[in-house]
């Protein structure tokens, strides 16, 4: 097999067992966000993790209800494991994003 696609095959082999982890197990209950443990507000990625769960099982109501950039946190998850370089264009946006939603969430 020639590397590359040997190499396109692990990384769909990578998203293929990250997607069924997030199906099979359920997300911690634990409080893990230190920020919103401090302040009482939610940062830029509170409920994200919930969200990520709900996205892979289908729900995507509850997921934009949990964190409304999950859709997107979960193409640049994508982007990160397939490694392209087209998405590589859109982390500074994507960022700035989060950032701007987030403010937007602690302000609110």
């Amino acid at each position: 097999m020639p590397p590359a696609a040997r190499d396109r095959l692990l990384r769909a082999a990578a998203l293929a067992a990250l997607f069924a982890a997030l199906c099979c197990f359920t997300p911690p209950d634990l409080p893990v966000c230190g920020f919103r443990w401090l302040t009482g507000r939610p940062c830029p990625l509170c409920g994200l993790t919930r969200a990520m769960f709900a996205l892979a099982r289908g729900h995507f109501d509850e997921a934009l209800h949990l964190h409304a950039l999950s859709p997107v946190a979960a193409a640049l998850l994508v982007a990160v494991v397939w490694n392209r370089p087209a998405p590589r264009r859109i982390w500074t946006p994507c960022i700035l994003l989060f950032g701007v939603y987030g403010i937007w969430r602690m302000v609110a």
